[in-house]
């Protein structure tokens, strides 16, 4: 049975909280193509995450420019498609605040 985007993206909230973040869900009422979450880790690290089901998923046109534009601004923000990526996304992210 395929991995379901809903499976990436509880295990990348489980691995934010065991590496003592938080993985907030962003809802935007009125700004679409904005990514799912928003990674929170220690040493004020932020990181702008949208999930994906491994096979098919696809990041739209406005996810696209959404994700130009927060990167425009200094913003992390990455493409989480499997639970490996969840792990390295975690794993680059914790690197880079303790080399700060």
């Amino acid at each position: 049975m395929p991995t379901l985007e809903r499976e990436v993206e509880a295990y990348l909230r489980t691995r934010v909280e065991q590496a003592g973040g938080i993985c907030v869900k962003f809802l935007p009422d009125l700004v679409t193509g904005m990514p799912d979450r928003v990674v929170l880790l220690p040493g004020g690290v932020v990181v702008w995450v949208e999930t994906k089901k491994p096979k098919g998923g696809v990041v739209s046109e406005i996810q696209t420019y959404r994700h130009r534009k927060l990167r425009s601004l200094g913003q992390a923000v990455e493409v989480c498609w499997t639970k490996e990526d969840a792990d390295a996304i975690v794993e680059r992210y914790r690197r880079k605040e303790a080399e700060a």
